[in-house]
């Protein structure tokens, strides 16, 4: 099965919709959200309605909990907890309602999901291989995707027990048929990784292999909505560096 796996969308729409332009050209049969549709963006009804018309499932995220009020936003950043209450200020009862539906892992899924890891499906960033390490003795899973850290990158232990990890280039390509491999999309809305293109995962189960992609989107239109919004100035001008 062709599989796009996707992650930390935070209510950027013009990210999301040329996301799934690339998606519809690549003959994928299923969609996979690994959360954060709403977040640091200014379009969270939109892109929850997108995710609704066009995911076949989606996971919650830390800015999906913390709008519903599943974790407190006391937790969060000065920039990131304003974003929480304008969007809980903002969104429809309908949208409110559908992220209350969702859990933040899945882990009964092949490859299993989790938004942030194995270990700690909100919160843990997975950003060395000892950490991956860690997460592959919490989880029988031989593939893992997790997101949330924004950073495309793949973690792989082979048969013999040798890490090895990186971040994803655009294009790379990558066989996950042996060993134990831990996959991040990276971010649709805010990428961290120094690439502002859009990223996500397409991913075949019937040959275990990966690609990651990368996708040009209209960053002057999502960070106008974010000035129009009265939200922080930062969530607008860290889209252009992707950091």
């Amino acid at each position: 099965m062709r599989i796009a796996i996707l992650s930390d969308v935070h209510g950027n729409l013009p990210a999301f919709e040329a996301v799934m332009g690339d998606v519809e050209d690549q003959s994928v049969e299923e969609v996979w959200c690994l959360g954060d549709l709403v977040g640091y963006g200014a379009q969270p009804d939109e892109c929850v309605q997108f995710a609704r018309d066009r995911c076949d499932m989606s996971l919650a995220g830390n800015h999906d909990l913390v709008v519903t009020g599943d974790i407190p936003i006391s937790d969060f950043s000065a920039s990131a907890a304003a974003a929480a209450r304008w969007t809980q200020e903002t969104i429809s009862e309908e949208t409110m309602a559908y992220l209350k539906g969702l859990e933040p892992a899945d882990p009964g899924r092949d490859p299993a999901l989790f938004h942030a890891s194995p270990r700690d499906p909100v919160w843990e960033y997975v950003l060395s291989t000892w950490q991956a390490e860690e997460c592959f003795e919490v989880t029988d899973a031989r593939v893992a995707a997790v997101g949330h850290s924004h950073v495309a990158l793949w973690i792989n232990r082979d048969d013999e027990g040798n890490v090895s990890g990186a971040v994803a280039d655009a294009g790379e390509e990558r066989d996950l048929s042996g060993g134990r491999w831990l996959v991040n999309p990276g971010g649709v809305g805010q990428p961290r990784d120094g690439d502002p293109r859009a990223a996500w995962l397409l991913l075949d189960t019937s040959t275990w292999t990966a690609e990651w992609r990368r996708v040009e989107y209209p960053i002057e239109e999502a960070a106008r909505a974010i000035e129009e919004a009265g939200l922080p100035h930062m969530l607008a001008e860290r889209l252009f560096s992707g950091q």
